[in-house]
């Protein structure tokens, strides 16, 4: 083969290959795509009474849950109805979360406690996790949310 005839051939070849890696150059990477969202909903059951509303908060670490809202992603207050709540989040990509909610009797917005610290009116994490001597920890509480509207459904304890 002369050297016109290879040099053809190579830069046929290149040109595929240039061709080729544009082609991909243009797809978009899952980095480029966009975050998958979805309503996380917190249904609330067996509530003593209907007085006075649900507290509900959604935290993505660990740090303040569940006592300090202030760090909680998001925060909802919800009415009650028939002895049930809905508590609705804004659309949450997926990830991991824990949720902690409380229902306010007095409607007072604050979660009542008694001798100790220990609640006097309804509380509830996602998981049910329960603390001891103390709140849930984040890690006994978190679970997955798939990006895809999912409801918990728990059941207040008092």
């Amino acid at each position: 083969m002369s050297f016109l005839g290879r040099a053809r051939r190579l830069r046929f070849g290149r040109g595929r290959l240039v061709a080729a890696a544009l082609l991909l150059g243009t797809g978009t990477s899952r980095a480029d795509a966009p975050s998958v969202s979805a309503v996380l909903s917190v249904r609330l059951v067996d509530l003593r009474n209907e007085k006075g509303q649900i507290g509900c908060g959604l935290w993505a670490s660990e740090k303040g849950f569940p006592k300090d809202r202030s760090v909680a992603i998001q925060t909802k207050w919800c009415p009650i109805v028939n002895k049930e709540s809905l508590c609705q989040f804004d659309p949450i990509p997926k990830g991991t979360y824990a949720a902690a909610c409380f229902h306010d009797e007095n409607g007072n917005s604050v979660l009542d406690t008694g001798l100790f610290g220990i609640p006097t009116e309804g509380v509830v994490a996602s998981n049910r996790a329960k603390g001891f001597m103390g709140p849930p920890r984040f890690q006994d509480a978190k679970f997955w949310f798939p990006g895809t509207a999912t409801e918990l459904r728990l059941k207040m304890g008092y």
